[in-house]
């Protein structure tokens, strides 16, 4: 097929590399082409077809939903503002610099569930005494809800010490209540005191009999 009169045209295709049937001079008029790529297999496929294939400017549409879901450490970064909902998802550890990164990409960010059973690497090479970590804290302003209730314990760590992050008031957490025993060390660690104490909601996963000083260390949380 081929038209001289076409200029602006709106398609979806399955795979990035479908878009050089598009391009292949049979639209010799052609200024503006919509295109939605439902999959990108081989994001780092370099195709050198520039003999055949007009010259383009490449502009990407914002990204207007609400959600994200199973992001990996393959996550390119970017600025995601009308995200609300996110999950985490990978086979591999999550490092603390990762979770800045989705902290700055989603500013606007509600609803955040980790899944990741692995152990973090380098967890330890910069604590020093008095519980302490040289890392830049996170701040997560507009977080509601967060689901931890399929993680390793040092992701428990990461969003409950306030070393490493500070929570929003009023969070709804569902988190596993044996490794929350032990990251807060019985409910008398300092170091997760704060952050604890800003949670508005605990929802325990494989609960036991609550000890009583428990609710002294959520002061403020309706414990299910």
């Amino acid at each position: 097929m081929f038209t001289s009169n076409l200029l602006e045209l709106h398609v979806g295709v399955n795979y990035f590399t479908d878009i050089l049937y598009l391009c292949d001079g049979r639209f010799n008029q052609l200024h503006t082409l919509y295109v939605n790529v439902y999959q990108i297999q081989y994001p780092n496929l370099i195709i050198d077809n520039t003999a055949k294939i007009c010259q383009c400017h490449i502009y990407s549409y914002p990204y207007k939903l609400k959600d994200y879901y199973n992001i990996t450490n393959n996550f390119p970064g970017g600025i995601f503002k009308y995200v609300r909902e996110i999950s985490l998802f990978d086979e591999r550890p999550f490092k603390h610099e990762f979770f800045l990164q989705i902290s700055q990409s989603f500013p606007l960010l509600k609803k955040l569930t980790v899944i990741n059973g692995k152990q973090q690497n380098n967890k330890h090479s910069r604590v020093s005494k008095n519980d302490k970590e040289n890392l830049s804290i996170i701040n997560y302003p507009h977080l509601t809800q967060l689901d931890l209730t399929q993680v390793h314990n040092d992701y428990i760590r990461q969003f409950l010490l306030d070393t490493k992050t500070c929570l929003s008031n009023n969070v709804y957490l569902l988190i596993d209540y044996r490794l929350t025993k032990k990251v807060t060390r019985n409910f008398t660690r300092n170091r997760t005191r704060s952050n604890c104490a800003k949670l508005s909601y605990v929802v325990f996963s494989r609960r036991l009999e609550f000890p009583e000083h428990l609710k002294d260390y959520f002061p403020y949380a309706e414990i299910l």
